[in-house]
């Protein structure tokens, strides 16, 4: 049995106590917000985001960090991406050279760029990050439906030692050493699936969709191996896997927020609609910044950035990529 602290008490962070609890281990939940800690403490149950979805009674709710940190084994971290670096912060009082972290928030940092294990090293030096990704709804974890993901890191035995945590009947596990193809992969798909619910909204169809999340994973893995990623994790679950979970679920909230914008609210009215943080709005302000600083070219993604922060209009980006200059499809040819 470990002690396992997970910072963060939204979906995924409920989701993953009830999963780890059932696994056997010790776990503990913080969240800065006490109402939310009385509820989940009380009633069991995340009445707002995983309705109907009973707690284990041995997972403990606080908002006392120390209580929640107190003989950790292992850390998680699964705050929205733009808290993680204040929530390091806020760890590094109780926190050991060495620790291994697990990241399961997804993002990009918006104001530098950063990979959230680079603002995790940066606020936390000498832990070991490793990123727990792939294609999980909490919704659906939370129930036991079966789902698969990935332990990454550049430290082997940290990866596995995350696995074997994690490791279910219903949740499978896998290892990998890209830590910065996985990271991209989880972050920038939620641009691409912030497009695919503008897409649904416009009223396309299939072959739009399909096109989209097509071009869109070219992108990502034109960033990502520019980056220092390896191809081949852009085909895999961190890559493809949850690019598609992400683009065609209703549970997703980037999803969501783009069907809306698709059906003309406007930014702020989506977000305030999804009523939860909309990750992939962030990530590509950050995605564009990355493209600049690594000169690749990702079309999509401006497009997306064109209509989030500069107002384009939705059915006039669609026409700019579709009527953009003649490609060859594979950016290797000898054409």
């Amino acid at each position: 049995m470990s002690v396992i602290s997970i910072i963060g008490a939204g979906s995924w962070g409920t989701s993953l106590s009830i999963l780890l609890s059932n696994n056997g281990h010790k776990v503990r939940v913080w969240s800065l917000f006490q109402d939310e800690i009385d509820m989940l403490s009380n009633e069991r149950e995340h009445k707002s985001k995983l309705p109907g979805v009973k707690i284990p009674e041995t997972v403990e709710f606080t908002t006392d960090l120390e209580t929640c940190l107190k003989d950790h084994d292992y850390i998680v971290i699964v705050v929205p991406s733009q808290n993680v670096r204040s929530s390091a912060r806020l760890l590094a009082p109780f926190v050991k050279r060495d620790d291994i972290v697990i990241i399961c928030s997804k993002g990009l940092e918006e104001s530098t760029g950063m990979r959230l294990s680079e603002v995790v090293l940066s606020e936390l030096p000498g832990v070991v990050p490793v990123a727990l990704y792939g294609p999980s709804h909490a919704e659906e974890v939370a129930v036991g439906i079966p789902t698969t993901v990935v332990s990454s890191s550049t430290n082997e035995e940290a990866a596995k030692k995350v696995q074997d945590i994690f490791m279910s009947p219903n949740f499978r596990v896998y290892t990998n050493d890209d830590l910065i193809g996985t990271e991209i992969g989880a972050a920038l798909k939620n641009v691409i699936a912030l497009c695919a619910g503008i897409c649904d909204g416009l009223g396309y169809g299939d072959n739009s969709k399909a096109a989209l999340m097509t071009r869109g994973i070219t992108e990502i893995a034109r960033l990502g191996t520019a980056m220092g990623a390896k191809a081949k994790t852009f085909s895999g679950l961190t890559g493809i896997g949850d690019l598609i979970v992400t683009c065609t679920s209703r549970h997703s909230r980037n999803w969501q927020a783009g069907n809306l914008i698709g059906k003309g609210y406007s930014v702020k009215e989506a977000q305030e609609k999804v009523k939860m943080v909309v990750e992939g709005i962030s990530a590509t302000r950050a995605a564009m910044e990355l493209a600049e600083k690594y000169k690749v070219n990702m079309p999509i993604c401006s497009e997306a950035y064109k209509i989030l922060f500069e107002n384009k209009d939705c059915k006039k980006a669609v026409y700019d990529l579709m009527t953009r200059s003649r490609k060859h499809e594979t950016e290797d040819s000898g054409w």
